[in-house]
């Protein structure tokens, strides 16, 4: 006789994508918990950025969603894989270990260039699904590219756009 292992819903395996799923759950609250946390201590001074700062995990929600979707094809799927990555890589263009939740912008500012390089050939209406926030992805976007060409200028965002490409 052979020994079967199952599985039941109560206990998923340690790869489940109900697991998967709650452990980038647990990273989102951390994150937003982290936003929070950093915009109560400073105050004031952390209006402007705290809008943008808020959008960070539903940012990451967002990329782990579409990777995990199976109308999302391959090819982008390793595009924004590379999102998910970099939102663990410690030491990135802006590193949070040294900046707090204020090196999360680079992050941001990263996903919404893939997610903008995915709808050449994504239906909009996935990325419209799997999106957490309150406003239009779409149209944040298109204000955090312009944002972003004002941030780092419209050289460093271009090199930026290329290395998407």
């Amino acid at each position: 006789m052979s020994a079967t292992t199952t599985t039941t819903p109560e206990m998923p395996s340690a790869s489940s994508p109900r697991n998967e799923e709650e452990r980038a759950r647990r990273f989102y609250d951390r994150l937003r918990n982290r936003v929070h946390a950093y915009a109560e201590a400073r105050g004031h001074l952390a209006e402007r950025s705290t809008g943008w700062l808020l959008l960070v995990p539903d940012m990451f929600m967002l990329l782990w969603r579409l990777v995990n979707d199976p109308r999302v094809s391959g090819t982008n799927k390793v595009l924004l894989g590379s999102g998910v990555a970099y939102y663990f890589f410690p030491l990135d263009i802006v590193p949070e270990l040294f900046l707090g939740p204020i090196g999360f912008i680079d992050d941001l500012i990263f996903g919404v260039y893939l997610v903008n390089k995915i709808l050449t050939d994504t239906d909009p209406e996935i990325v419209r699904q799997h999106w957490s926030g309150d406003d239009d992805i779409l149209e944040l976007i298109q204000r955090a590219l312009h944002a972003a060409d004002n941030l780092v200028g419209k050289d460093a965002a271009g090199k930026l756009k290329k290395m998407v490409k």
